[in-house]
């Protein structure tokens, strides 16, 4: 009873406010996996399957609910040399590793070093990354034309403006409809995510890395996947605390700390790059209405559909 009544809280307590959230993010997420996929120097088809199977899996193996975790930055630029310099079959191979060691680390309880990062540095955390996001975007408004700057207004005002009638529908969603619709519809030329990079068209394939199997080959990429590992599960338990704070409940950040590493092995058996969880994201998903694990299944699912 006590199962069915904690799989009923985590996948069934609000459906309707998980499931449009979860919409929200995927929308989110396609323009970060490409770029994300460019910084760490692969196809973009790379970061987006990775978004699609840490999502899906952390959903279920996770122990934060409501938490976002999908392809990043922080580990994007971890694999640069990596890529580089042996391939994207390495690149596959370290991230394996990677989510060995992170299943190795929940095992050991390293989670419980949590208890010793204070308050100030979880806040530095949040604002450095609020800074970081911000100049990420100025480029993407600069030299560009009127109807750029006049749809941004437009989002931003609906963004803000729309929870104070209703919140039956998360504003983010409502203004990339809109938005998509009147550009669209009136033929508007802007900078769509089509030009960050060419999208997939098909589901991804399971297959093993192709790498020798041999001390050369863990003695390259050790280093990258320990490293990948602790930035991952440092950026995925700063930001479980976060949703923790947001929410007002706890997580299992062991369970979290072994779930990131099944996410990051099933993510490179399908063609994907490491990832973590995602504070940015995050933050929208719960600020959208998601609470729930169907919220970051859906957000894995639905980017899944709109790749095929």
């Amino acid at each position: 009873m006590q199962i069915s009544a904690t799989l009923r809280r985590d996948w069934l307590g609000n459906p309707r406010a998980d499931i449009l959230a979860g919409i929200v993010v995927a929308l989110a997420l396609i323009p970060e996996a490409i770029g994300f996929s460019i910084i760490a120097g692969v196809d973009p088809r790379v970061g987006l399957y990775a978004s699609v199977a840490i999502a899906i899996v952390i959903s279920v193996t996770g122990g934060r609910t409501g938490m976002i975790s999908a392809a990043t930055a922080a580990v994007a630029v971890l694999v640069v040399p990596l890529v580089r310099d042996h391939g994207v079959d390495y690149l596959f191979a370290a991230t394996i590793l990677m989510g060995a060691i992170q299943a190795v680390a929940g095992l050991l309880r390293l989670d419980l070093l949590m208890q010793f990062v204070s308050r100030s540095v979880i806040t530095g955390f949040v604002n450095a990354l609020a800074i970081l996001i911000f100049m990420a975007q100025l480029p993407q408004l600069t030299g560009v034309g009127w109807p750029t700057y006049t749809m941004v207004a437009g989002g931003l005002a609906m963004i803000y403006l729309l929870p104070r009638l209703t919140r039956t529908v998360p504003s983010p969603l409502v203004a990339i409809l809109v938005l998509t619709a009147i550009s669209i519809g009136f033929g508007i030329h802007v900078n769509t995510v089509g030009d960050m990079g060419k999208l997939p068209d098909g589901l991804p394939d399971f297959a093993l890395p192709n790498v020798p199997l041999t001390l050369e080959t863990l003695r390259i990429i050790l280093p990258y996947a320990l490293t990948m590992a602790a930035v991952g599960l440092l950026e995925s338990l700063l930001t479980a605390q976060i949703v923790d704070d947001m929410t007002h409940t706890d997580s299992d950040k062991r369970r979290e700390c072994a779930g990131q590493g099944s996410a990051n092995i099933v993510a490179a058996l399908f063609g994907g790059m490491g990832g973590c969880a995602m504070i940015g994201q995050s933050v929208i998903n719960i600020s959208s209405g998601g609470r729930g694990r169907l919220s970051t299944f859906t957000a894995g699912a639905f980017l899944l559909f709109l790749l095929t």
